[in-house]
C-alpha cells in the first residue's frame, strides 16, 4: 500500500517581512485594471513576526481585534464559476455576516477571486501591503449611498459595518495566506489614505502622478507607516469551510473597527500549494 506524505505543520509563530508605505511617499494611488494592479506609493519590506491564531491564548474576536475566524461551510461547487459565485454566493455572505455580527440587515457589495498566479478571467492577485480596504471617509460615503439607494423608505440606521468576508478554496497548506493586525496595536497615526484609481491599462511614467479630476472624491483605503508595536496573526492551513470577517470600518469606535491585513509569503514550510481565494464585501447595518 503506497504511504501518504504526512504534511509540515505550522510554526508556532514566523519571522518574515511586511510591505509598509516608507514615510516619505506623498503622492499614493492604486491603479486597478482587470489582472493588474500598481501602486504608486513607495512601500519597503519590515521585519515582523506573524503568530498562529489558532494558538492565541485569548479568543480572536471581531469586536476586540477587528476579525475573527468562523466555520462557515459554503454550498458553492465551484468557485472558479462566476456566474455561480454571483447567483447563489452573496446570499450565503449576507446570512454568515448575521450569524456573525447581529446586524439586522446585510447589503452585498461584490466579490474578487485572488490568487499569486492569475489562472484565469476575474483573478487579480493577492494585496501585498498592509492596508484596509477603506478609510473612514469612503466608508461612511459607500454605506450611505447603499442604503439610500436599496432601501428607499426605511427608517434609517444607526451603526454600520463595511466588511469583508475572505475565503480560501485551494487545499492547506497555502503559500501567500492573509496576515491580520490586532486592532489594538494600530495608531490613528500610522494611517494614510490610498486612492483607488479604475483603469483599462496601468499608466506609466508621468502619467501616474499627474493630477487627476476628482480625485478627493475617489474611493480610498487606508494603508500604513510601520510601527513595531503591530502585533499580527494568521490562521495556517485555513479549510474551503472556513471564513475570515475582517472589518473595514466599524461605525461604532468603542470597539475594535478596522483591521490592517495583507497577505504574506510563508517560505517556513516545503509543501505549500498556490493559494486561490474569494473575498466578498458587504456592509452590515443595525437599526436606530
Amino acid at each position: 500500500m503506497a504511504q501518504t506524505e504526512a504534511k509540515s505543520r505550522p510554526a508556532d509563530a514566523i519571522a518574515t517581512t511586511i510591505d509598509y508605505l516608507i514615510p516619505t511617499s506623498r503622492i499614493n494611488r492604486r491603479f486597478w485594471a482587470p489582472g493588474k494592479e500598481y501602486n504608486t506609493g513607495t512601500y519597503a519590506p519590515y521585519p515582523v513576526t506573524i503568530h498562529n491564531a489558532r494558538l492565541s491564548a485569548e479568543p480572536i474576536t471581531l469586536d476586540t481585534h477587528g476579525f475573527c475566524l468562523s466555520s462557515q461551510p459554503s454550498a458553492i461547487h465551484d468557485f472558479h464559476d462566476q456566474d455561480e459565485l454571483a447567483r447563489d454566493y452573496p446570499a450565503e455572505v449576507i446570512a454568515i455576516a448575521k450569524r456573525l455580527t447581529g446586524a439586522d440587515l446585510v447589503i452585498p457589495m461584490g466579490g474578487q477571486l485572488r490568487s499569486p498566479v492569475i489562472s484565469g478571467p476575474g483573478f487579480q492577485p493577492p494585496a501585498a501591503e498592509a492596508h484596509v480596504d477603506f478609510n473612514t471617509r469612503s466608508a461612511q460615503k459607500i454605506a450611505r449611498a447603499l442604503y439610500d439607494r436599496t432601501q428607499s423608505g426605511a427608517p434609517g440606521y444607526g451603526r454600520f459595518i463595511a466588511f469583508s468576508l475572505w475565503r480560501t478554496f485551494s487545499p492547506p497548506p497555502q503559500d501567500w495566506p492573509l496576515a491580520l493586525c490586532d486592532f489594538r496595536s494600530v495608531g490613528d497615526e500610522d494611517a494614510v489614505a490610498n486612492v483607488k484609481v479604475d483603469v483599462d491599462e496601468i499608466p506609466t511614467g508621468d502619467a501616474l502622478f499627474a493630477p487627476i479630476e476628482g480625485e478627493d472624491e475617489m474611493t480610498a483605503a487606508t494603508i500604513f507607516h510601520h510601527n513595531p508595536a503591530h502585533r499580527w496573526w494568521y490562521f495556517p492551513d485555513m479549510t474551503a469551510d472556513e471564513v475570515i470577517l475582517i472589518k473595514f470600518h466599524d461605525s461604532d469606535h468603542d470597539r475594535a473597527w478596522r483591521a490592517p491585513h495583507t497577505a504574506f509569503h510563508d517560505t517556513s514550510r516545503p509543501d505549500t500549494v498556490t493559494r486561490e481565494s474569494y473575498e466578498f464585501r458587504a456592509i452590515a447595518y443595525f437599526s436606530t
